[in-house]
């Protein structure tokens, strides 16, 4: 979302091909997938969970787990009403490429012909480049005020008022602000909004029955109730403006039976044809020639040898996932009303029970000395608080008063760092990006790093 970026590491895009395992029994998948969902949601105290497993579009899970709302004890069913996060943008995606297939929208245009008075450095901005974050559009800065209403002229203000975080295309980084432009773009160029095109071109045609935009003062049956930890107590989700639960970064409300039907759209070529999401699942080439793999709001990898498209989402006590396992014929959906939810943890533990071939990772790289050090160092810096922008220039303006103010109380409480152990190492982009297993006495977490030409660090990032 616009608000809260939601970072997963992208993996390698090139993998040694292999064959799909036969699918499991369906029984005993489906047992071990309920007590595993029911297993996480109590360790990591996710209220309620919503599953849905496909193969070659037939289900083989759809169910609900625990309470949609806590408060008046109500189950998730099938039917409960999550809010989308940024799995939204790959609908944000389909409503631009419908504009773009009707010949309102060039995918090349340059934003300023839909959106004037840009700023000088804005003007090799594309369209194309909002799709794939590679705009350089940043962020809104930490301070940004969520429960004001803006307009649609004052959010493209503000977004004009930041400075770019690279030029157009030279880069990738996640740009919610870029999402939220998109629609605004979409409304300028149609004359509809993106939400009116998603429900007459999109929801209607796919049988997507109940999804629609997000609204506080609507009554909106089934609707779940999204949640937060605070000190290991669950809290109701912050208020945001209704403007704010306006934007196309992510503002949309469905259920399960909603991304079935989506699921199955999606692997018929539906609304777009196989042209169009040929064009959604090209990565991005950037500027030096190299590629980037994330599409037009789709993660674009591997898994088990064969093509995994996926996206996540977080945003007001929600978090989301749809990941499509290419290989295997098989879609996993997993939403969720806990801002805490681990997506990675819940996704990934549902595919190994199918396949344990899509979570394998290959052996781990050779240690890289240097690496290490800036890791350590920059641990450190964050431990004290004392972590500056300049030691992260490409991570985003804000990041490192952000990073010394969320992860250095956790750092100093789990003490001294004892062992750092890579265990990825990938090239992204122009980018090489490191994983590690860090442990802080008996706690083991991960951390991640991307160091980019010029020795600059354009990832810092520790994850429980």
């Amino acid at each position: 979302m616009l608000k809260q970026v939601t970072i997963l590491s992208a993996l390698a895009t090139v993998l040694v091909a292999a064959p799909a395992m036969a699918a499991p029994d369906p029984e005993t998948f489906r047992k071990q997938l309920d007590a595993f969902v029911e297993s996480e949601m109590r360790a990591e105290k996710v209220p309620g969970v919503a599953v849905a497993v496909l193969r070659k579009g037939e289900i083989i899970v759809a169910k609900g787990f625990g309470k949609a709302t806590v408060e008046h004890d109500v189950p998730v069913t099938t039917d409960t009403i999550f809010q989308s996060g940024s799995v939204g943008k790959m609908f944000t995606a389909v409503a631009v490429m419908t504009l773009v297939q009707q010949g309102k929208i060039g995918l090349d245009d340059p934003i300023s012909k839909y959106l004037p008075d840009e700023p000088t450095s804005w003007r090799p901005i594309t369209i194309r480049h909002l799709l794939t974050h590679t705009s350089g559009v940043a962020n809104y800065k930490p301070d940004f005020d969520y429960r004001r209403d803006y307009s649609d002229d004052e959010l493209v203000k503000q977004a004009y008022a930041l400075p770019l975080d690279f030029v157009p295309g030279a880069r990738w980084n996640y740009s919610n602000t870029g999402y939220a432009l998109l629609g605004i773009l979409v409304k300028k160029a149609s004359g509809q909004s993106y939400l009116d095109i998603l429900d007459q071109r999109v929801f209607k045609p796919v049988g997507m029955k109940t999804a629609r935009g997000i609204s506080d003062a609507d009554i909106v049956p089934h609707r779940a109730s999204g949640y937060q930890l605070v000190e290991g107590a669950l809290k109701n989700q912050d208020f945001v403006s209704p403007s704010l639960n306006a934007t196309a970064d992510g503002s949309l409300y469905f259920s399960l039976n909603d991304m079935i039907a989506w699921a199955r759209g999606v692997e018929q070529g539906a609304v777009i044809g196989s042209a169009g999401w040929q064009q959604v699942y090209t990565p991005v080439k950037l500027n030096s020639g190299k590629t980037y793999p994330y599409g037009f709001a789709w993660r674009i990898d591997q898994a088990g040898g064969h093509p995994r498209y996926h996206h996540g989402g977080a945003w007001q006590g929600f978090r989301t996932y749809y990941s499509r396992y290419l290989g295997d014929d098989l879609s996993i959906i997993l939403l969720t009303n806990s801002a805490n939810t681990k997506l990675d943890t819940f996704v990934d533990g549902i595919a190994k029970l199918w396949d344990g071939k899509l979570v394998a990772t290959g052996p781990r790289p050779a240690p890289e000395p240097a690496a290490e050090r800036r890791l350590t160092t920059l641990i450190e810096a964050v431990r004290g608080g004392t972590l500056r922008q300049q030691d992260v220039p490409l991570a985003g303006e804000g990041f490192a008063d952000l990073a010394n103010k969320f992860f250095g109380p956790r750092l100093k409480e789990l003490g001294p760092l004892t062992k750092v152990e890579l265990t990825e190492r990938h090239e992204l982009g122009d980018d090489i990006n490191y994983s590690y297993a860090v442990s802080f006495g008996g706690r083991t977490m991960k951390a991640h790093l991307a160091i980019a030409p010029g020795d600059k660090v354009s990832q810092f990032m520790i994850i429980e």
